[in-house]
Parts: C-alpha cells; structure tokens; sequence
C-alpha cells in the first residue's frame, strides 16, 4: 500500500515509540548521492543514513548482488560455515593495518563495542575500560557506559558499575594518570563523531598506543564511523600511523544492511573460545556479501582517494567563509564538521538548506555535520556550497 506523509505520520504516532525526532520527510527511493520524497522532490543526501550509504542510494553493483543474495540464501546460523561471511573476512584482512586479520561480525556498531570489551577483559583478565570524555560507543548497556556523555546516560543508571574511567581527548597526561596494571582497554575514536566531530594529534594517538603497550591494556580503536573509508583513509586510525590491538566497525561497511565487525589480531581473538561469545543474526550472508560489495566498489571506483582530495577541497573553502556565525571547520575527508556560532544558528541553517533541497544533520547542538555518500562529485560539493553562502 502506498502511503504519503500524512498516513505515515498517522500511523507511526499510533503504533511507533516516539523516542525520535524525526523531520518532516519521508523518503520512496534513493539514486546515487539522492534521496526522492513522495511529491517526487529531490534532495541531495549530505546524511547518508548517518555514515552508512558509503556507495550511495542503489549502486547497480550493490543492488545486483543484494537481489542474488536474497534468491540463494539470505540467513543461515553460525552453527555452520558460511561462505559468505569467510569471504568477507579475508577482505577485511586485506585493508586492516598491521596484523589485525581475524573478524567476529555483529549487527550493529554498538554491539562491535560491547563485544571489543568483552574480548579485551578476556584477554586481559581485567576489569576496567577507559574512555574519552565527549565520546560515543552506542545505547546498550555496556556501550552506553563507555560513552563519555551524560547527556545519554541520564535516567538509565545504574550503569555496570565501577567499571569506567573517563579520560580527556587529547589529553595523554590525562590518560597517563588514569591508566594502570587494572586497565583492560583504552577506547578512542580516531575522530569523535557524536561529539561534534572532534579531532586529535598524531602524537596523541601514538602516546595511548605506548601507554596501551607499557600497562599491557588493549587499544581499542572505535572506527564504527570512521572507517571504511570515510577519513580520507581505509581506516581512521591509519591517518596517524597507528595500529590499535582492536578495531570495531559498522555504519559505512554495510552500505545499508546492518553490520558491525570487531577485528583483532590471531593471538588475541583466540580468547574467544566457542560459546564464549556469539550472534543469531551476526554475519548472516545477506548483509555479509552486501559488506563485501561495499568494499569491492570503494576499492574500484578510487572513493577512498575521493574522500581524501575532495575532503580537502570542501573543507579549504568552508574555511574560506568569512561569517562570525562560523566558529570552525575541522574533520578528514569526507567527516566534515562546521562549528556554527549557536545551537539557533544550527537549526536555522539546517531548516533553510532542507528548504533548498540539501540534507545536512546537526551534531552536539551546533555542529553541521557533513557526511554524504563516498561517491559524491565535485560539482554536488559545490551545489551545496552555493547553498551554504546563501544561507549563512
């Protein structure tokens, strides 16, 4: 049955929960860099599902493989191999830095989390997780814990107690002084998405990798948004020449279908023993070969070498804005944030460019955050600048 906007909104308001704030949109169908609401308008995706359609709306590839897929097998239980989800293992392997080669593939970034914590409290036989104050590691329990934020973890305590410690990005004397012989893992996110994309220096990164190694805690590098390309990089961490213990993964890695991945090292992951951990759904082949795609467009159509030099491009000429209503600029590649001066001034600007057609989200209440599909071309990073003078 086909429903507009109005039967949609009514429907949603009866039998959704409404624990979202959702704009006044729905979507029909997505080409490319594109979404199309229901009247037929356009709008140029700058959202990308939140850092997740890295090849965009209906790549001819992705779709191919999808409706293969579906017709042979789309679910089948880890009680047995699966083709699928080796295949995409291997790949996975291909691009990690250093010697991180082994995959547990989950449903979702925040589950990644949690299972990267189990894993580094097995290896290590320790208790304690450190992670960054303004971070974001996911809305379950664990995950939710380890997000530095208390903005998301209000009314939800008591959260597994004891078992944080938050240090402050950026701040390696402050991790210095937090770290000890009790830390089972230090998190980082090579950029901080949800914190309004916030950046680091290399010489951070390496300090939590020495201090990681000197204490014998695991790093646990978060790139559910951060890799797959999305810096510049195949990985986020790999800006900074640094190889983590752990990586997790999500969001862009699927294209879509719903994955998340924790990658490790062979001494490691051998912690996890058979039913020490596990997934009904985790690694399934529907959206294992969909991740397998993805990986396969993004290395063939040249998109990480797209995010990094167009990255630059779009972020030299936001800089070049000259409006006391833009505070900053800051990301990598195609993880842009523009700092705006007010949390108004955020708000109106994400109004007026959805007035012209452009998507853009908000983050940590005045930071535009850009973060459209991998594929996107030069001339649309200019439509939305014209866009942008415009309304700011």
């Amino acid at each position: 049955m086909k429903m507009d906007l109005k039967k949609i909104k009514e429907t949603g308001a009866e039998y959704l929960f409404q624990n979202y704030g959702r704009a006044e949109l729905a979507f029909t169908h997505g080409k490319g860099a594109y979404l199309y609401d229901a009247e037929g308008r356009e709008y140029l995706d700058l959202v990308a599902g939140i850092a997740v359609n890295s090849i965009g709306h209906s790549h001819p590839r992705w779709v191919e493989a999808m409706r293969d897929q579906v017709s042979k097998l789309a679910h089948v239980s880890n009680l047995y191999h699966v083709g699928e989800q080796a295949e995409l293992a291997e790949k996975v392997a291909a691009i990690a830095p250093g010697g991180l080669k082994r995959s547990l593939f989950v449903n979702s970034g925040a589950e990644a989390n949690e299972g990267a914590m189990k894993l580094a409290v097995r290896y290590t036989g320790r208790g304690k997780i450190m992670s960054a104050l303004n971070g974001f590691h996911g809305r379950t329990s664990a995950s939710l814990g380890a997000t530095g934020q208390t903005k998301y973890q209000e009314t939800f305590e008591p959260l597994i107690s004891g078992a944080y410690r938050y240090y402050g990005f950026g701040d390696i004397e402050s991790v210095k002084g937090m770290i000890g012989k009790d830390t089972a893992a230090v998190m980082v996110e090579p950029i901080q998405g949800e914190g309004g994309v916030v950046t680091a220096s290399a010489d951070f990164f390496k300090g939590v990798r020495d201090l990681c190694t000197d204490n014998g805690a695991l790093m646990v590098a978060d790139e559910v948004q951060t890799g797959v390309g999305r810096t510049g990089r195949w990985f986020g961490m790999d800006l900074h020449g640094v190889v983590p213990d752990v990586m997790t993964l999500a969001k862009g890695l699927g294209g879509g279908a719903p994955i998340g991945a924790v990658v490790t090292t062979d001494e490691i992951s051998k912690v996890m023993t058979p039913g020490s951990h596990g997934t009904t759904f985790g690694g399934n082949p529907l959206v294992t070969r969909s991740a397998s795609v993805v990986i396969d467009v993004i290395r063939e159509e040249g998109l990480v070498g797209n995010a990094d030099g167009l990255g630059r491009e779009w972020m030299a000429e936001l800089g070049a804005i000259r409006s006391d209503k833009v505070r900053d600029v800051r990301g990598s590649g195609l993880m842009i944030g523009v700092e705006l001066d007010s949390e108004a001034t955020a708000a109106a600007v994400k109004g007026a460019m959805l007035d012209k057609g452009i998507l853009v989200n908000v983050c940590h209440g005045n930071v535009l955050r850009l973060i459209p599909p991998l594929i996107i071309s030069r001339g649309q990073k200019d439509a939305f600048m014209s866009a942008f003078k415009d309304v700011i």
